[in-house]
């Protein structure tokens, strides 16, 4: 059966060309972390559309496509709405604008937690749908089974443990996890069993550092923080709350730009030409042939 993706190598405003780059592979993610050691830490980052994966691909090893597009994107209150087509959507659109990054899509709630057998049927109908390269899902011990169900079906998977935001309501919040001693030990389970399964890296997400540094030692496959600590193996972070899309954001982004600010004073500067008829100009504007 043929997929529904398609490579659109035109020079179009949508899919410009770029210079040609060999795409990174799951095992070649994995294996930046040789004998409990990355030597180079790994880049990622959230990715909705084909023009943010452009502009991201080449200095990213990975393009996350999360569930997070749900209040970046759409303005819901959680994750927990997204479902497989808003997440297939936006892959194929992710894929499509990269060709260096790995591309691994979340896989949303209700997606993949009732049986492996439904994980599979999921994660393949996003890998069918978008051409990326592996799903993410959450969950330690208890989606072990699942995350090698999926493995040995030819599916990568990406674990994620700690504060995982699609237990927001059993959770009871979007707190930091790990200070106590069962948390910890629960966390450092979790990531273990994850690891053995054959999650090829696993996201640690609002973990004391402490305890971020203990699962990345305690496992063989990469870590990757947000909220967690600079001794993981790599880091990811929600685009726009980087970019400074947003005045709120959790504590532990660091805000490198302040594009609203940006994007705010150029509307203002466009809607004060527009009402002084000073836009459009010569410029943009066309004259008859002489």
């Amino acid at each position: 059966m043929s997929t529904t993706f398609q490579l659109d190598t035109s020079t179009s405003r949508a899919n410009p060309t770029p210079a040609p780059m060999k795409r990174l592979t799951v095992p070649k993610i994995r294996l930046r972390k040789q004998d409990g050691v990355t030597a180079e830490p790994l880049v990622m980052l959230t990715a909705y559309t084909a023009r943010q994966a452009q502009l991201l691909d080449a200095h990213c090893d990975m393009l996350l496509v999360g569930d997070s597009l749900a209040q970046v994107i759409y303005g819901l209150p959680s994750t927990i709405p997204v479902t497989l087509e808003m997440m297939a959507n936006h892959g194929a659109a992710v894929v499509r604008g990269s060709y260096h990054s790995v591309v691994i899509i979340d896989m949303p709630f209700g997606s993949y937690e009732a049986s492996k057998e439904q994980a599979f049927e999921s994660a393949s109908y996003l890998l069918k749908q978008t051409g990326a390269a592996a799903v993410k899902l959450e969950g330690g011990e208890a989606m072990a089974e699942t995350v090698e169900f999926l493995n040995k079906r030819g599916i990568p998977v990406m674990g994620h443990v700690g504060l995982t935001p699609q237990a927001v309501n059993v959770l009871g919040g979007y707190m930091a996890r790990g200070r106590s001693d069962n948390e910890a030990d629960k966390i450092v389970a979790d990531a273990k069993a994850l690891d053995d399964a054959g999650a090829f890296a696993v996201v640690v997400e609002g973990v004391v550092e402490p305890i971020a540094i203990e699962v990345t030692k305690a496992i063989s496959c990469p870590t990757i923080g947000i909220g967690a600590s600079a001794r993981c193996d790599g880091q990811v972070l929600v685009t726009e709350d980087m970019l400074g899309m947003f005045d709120r954001v959790p504590r532990f982004v660091k805000k490198y730009e302040d594009i609203a600010g940006m994007i705010e004073n150029t509307v203002k500067t466009y809607a004060d030409e527009v009402r002084e008829r000073s836009f459009p100009g010569p410029d943009q504007t066309y004259q008859p042939k002489k």
